[in-house]
């Protein structure tokens, strides 16, 4: 199984911690409510141990909401944000206000969620365009609801591929809510992102 050193390992968490600092800021603006995110871990997992995991978490009940985006330049990936199906709603809720019926609110979760996908994926994946100094080009987010195998399958990931899992703590004033967002990479896309963190760490101890 791929694995990065502890030093790129720390790098990687660090990158991903100044992304989802900038998609917290974003979201604060939405929601109208102090946002806090932090990335408190990473692994690499294959593509099904991933899907399992996901289905057995306390955080992800069987049904979840996810959304996509295909990312390609530097490196090829698929990312995906994922929340419990009524953790989505509430963040919706946040959104557009209490006023709102359900009915309503049910039918305007799958624009909504996908401008959060949006704002969260692309604050990760500019963030480690910005600092690799390379291009990651994305496409327009895709929302899917269903079991995690069925949303990691639906995004096109081979069973075989690995997945780069990021748990992600979302502390609202008034919320707790716990998301993951994961990257689903082949084993290329793995090279070229530990060769793009090796670059990074270089440069910033003056090697670069």
């Amino acid at each position: 199984m791929f694995n990065l050193s502890a030093l790129e390992n720390d790098a990687l968490i660090e990158i991903f911690n100044i992304g989802v600092g900038q998609a917290a800021a974003s979201m604060s603006t939405i929601v109208n409510e102090a946002v806090r995110m932090s990335v408190p871990s990473i692994s690499f997992i294959p593509r099904a141990e991933a899907a399992r995991l996901l289905g057995k978490t306390d955080s992800l009940p069987e049904r979840i909401c996810g959304v996509s985006q295909h990312f390609g330049g530097a490196f090829e990936t698929e990312a995906i944000l994922m929340f419990p199906e009524d953790k989505s709603l509430e963040i919706v809720r946040l959104m557009v206000g209490e006023a709102v019926p359900l009915k309503e609110l049910t039918e305007m979760e799958q624009e909504a969620m996908c401008e959060i996908g949006n704002i969260m994926l692309n604050s990760c994946v500019g963030t480690l365009a910005n600092i690799f100094q390379r291009e990651l080009q994305g496409s327009l987010p895709r929302y899917h609801l269903g079991t995690s195998d069925e949303i990691l399958t639906a995004t096109g990931s081979q069973a075989d591929g690995v997945v780069l899992m990021l748990h992600i703590d979302f502390l609202l004033e008034r919320h707790q809510i716990h998301g993951y967002v994961a990257f689903v990479l082949d084993i290329s896309a793995l090279h070229d992102l530990q060769e793009q963190i090796n670059l990074y760490i270089a440069r910033a101890m003056g090697q670069g």
